[in-house]
């Protein structure tokens, strides 16, 4: 049998050089690689797209939505990395684990990935409102902080620059008109009927993610203590896969969860998986999703989708 045919459009990207490296040593697939001089020409993408049994898009969403218009043929399988597809008719969200998602990527052709911080907050909020724990109609707030890579090669080199500025030695909130690219998703895949209140915050140090959602036990329903807070999750996670995992429990004497607890953001650095952590006490909680903005959040989550797709085993050439 043929190796299968793969060929990243925007390779020269931060996702895209991160999706290269997963898959550069692979011996099960064939990577197509454009001329770095024509990697801006229509008709040689186009050729590429089209030789290609599955294409990652790692594209700005107009280019994006330009590529999959370049594709001609109804056997090319797309995974989409931008924002263009993610909730529009005819492409499936790219988050195996949720219930019954896993089969739908695996007989799809078109797969958006979902967004980094996304991924944090519909992990947390999905199985809450999908167990019948968090009424759909509760007005939550999330914040989210991310290292600097997650803001591509422009952002990279503003903070990596000989000249950069102070501020960017502190955290900064942005996306305060509350309009960030993210919450739409945010919204449709978490089963919430409102968007949340939602507060990114970009930071000093390369990459990482903790994106946390703080709870109040009295809007939860069938709960009353933290521990069966963090027992549903592990159940409805415990069949999901490798890739995510609750981890501690927080009531548990030997877990080694207590006052001086501290999470960091780049915990996960380096890893494609991600780790739900549940703290706080029986009134008032946070549940954090853990992961790498690159991994998970991103490259890490696009290759473990094309490998569902293709029939590999699903945490080949991840780092867990």
């Amino acid at each position: 049998m043929s190796k299968p045919k793969i060929y990243i459009d925007g390779q020269e990207g931060t996702t895209g050089l991160q999706i290269y490296e997963r898959l550069e040593a692979r011996g099960d697939i064939e990577l197509l690689r454009i001329d770095p001089e024509r990697r801006k020409d229509a008709q040689e993408r186009k050729k590429l797209l089209n030789a290609a049994d599955l294409a990652f898009l790692c594209l700005p969403d107009a280019a994006a939505a330009e590529a999959v218009s370049l594709i001609d043929n109804s056997r090319t399988r797309v995974i989409d990395a931008s924002t263009a597809h993610r909730t529009a008719d005819g492409w499936v969200y790219g988050f195996p684990e949720l219930t019954g998602q896993r089969e739908k990527i695996s007989s799809a052709r078109f797969v958006a990935n979902p967004g980094c911080h996304a991924t944090g907050f519909i992990s947390i909020v999905r199985p809450l409102v999908e167990l019948g724990l968090l009424p759909a109609d509760t007005a939550l707030s999330c914040f989210s902080l991310t290292g600097y890579s997650g803001g591509g090669r422009k952002m990279i080199a503003r903070y990596e620059g000989e000249s950069r500025p102070p501020a960017l030695s502190s955290p900064a909130l942005y996306g305060l008109m509350q309009d960030h690219k993210h919450l739409p998703e945010m919204q449709a895949y978490s089963g919430l009927s409102v968007p949340p209140v939602f507060v990114p915050i970009v930071d000093d140090y390369y990459k990482g993610m903790a994106a946390t959602v703080p709870l109040h036990m009295s809007w939860l329903r069938g709960v009353s203590a933290l521990h069966e807070v963090w027992q549903k999750l592990s159940d409805y996670y415990a069949k999901a896969g490798d890739v995510v995992r609750v981890e501690q429990d927080p009531a548990d004497p030997e877990s080694g969860v207590d006052s001086s607890f501290k999470i960091y953001a780049n915990m996960l650095g380096g890893k494609d998986s991600l780790s739900l952590l549940v703290n706080g006490n029986d009134e008032r909680i946070t549940v954090t999703a853990l992961f790498d903005n690159l991994g998970k959040g991103a490259s890490g989550a696009a290759v473990q989708n094309m490998n569902i797709m293709l029939g590999f085993g699903e945490t080949c050439g991840l780092a867990l």
